[in-house]
């Protein structure tokens, strides 16, 4: 059975010196947006929480605006980070085109009560992983700015370590937003670790 959440990023060789040595600069207005976005999304989650703790479900406008929250966090995430060149949107609309996309298969017919009532226990493991995750992101970005800056390219190697980051950490974002109920796995057939620019053959879940 399919990871509810999917995580794709298409791997492309040649990168942007100019940008990839600027891409701090360039990042700095998505940060500002995300800190105002955040604000509304995390009383969504909120808000989501004493729904589904007292009927076991999750209304569905909630969903996708926390969905939306998500994606758009994992593609800035992935811009800062070098994963991908393109400057991301400032909504979190779904786009097929960007080189890194999340799916969403949906909120389920009905969520554990117990399992949401008590989600910050049971996200410490969660956490854990995604603090090594996010050192990781950190490491691999550093290395691929110098390498980019030298030589123009993103060795598929380190790609390859960017997406293992990014995808883990853009899932448990979406297990700490109450979107789905089970741990996030560290990649599966959902995960486009490297690729040529279009998007997979392999059907994901359908998209919020």
């Amino acid at each position: 059975m399919s990871y509810p959440v999917s995580f794709e990023a298409d791997y492309v060789e040649r990168r942007s010196r100019l940008t990839a040595l600027v891409r701090l600069v360039l990042v700095i207005p998505l940060w500002i947006w995300f800190y105002l976005y955040a604000i509304v999304a995390y009383l969504a989650i909120v808000l989501a929480w004493f729904a589904i703790v007292i009927t076991g479900r999750y209304p569905r406008g909630l969903y996708d605006f926390v969905a939306g929250f998500t994606r758009f966090l994992a593609r800035i995430t992935a811009y800062a980070a070098l994963l991908c060149d393109p400057y991301p949107s400032f909504g979190g609309a779904d786009n097929p085109a960007y080189p890194v996309r999340m799916g969403f298969a949906g909120p389920l017919a009905s969520y554990s009560r117990l399992k949401t009532f008590f989600r910050a226990i049971l996200a410490i493991p969660v956490l854990v992983v995604r603090y090594l995750m996010g050192l990781m992101l950190d490491i691999g970005a550093v290395a691929a700015w110098i390498v980019i800056v030298i030589t123009g390219k993103l060795p598929r190697g380190l790609f390859d370590l960017l997406v293992l980051a990014n995808s883990y950490t853009a899932r448990s974002d979406a297990y700490l937003g109450l979107l789905t109920e089970t741990y996030p796995p560290f990649q599966d057939e959902h995960t486009r670790a490297a690729g040529t620019s279009g998007p997979p053959d392999v059907p994901g879940p359908s998209l919020a």
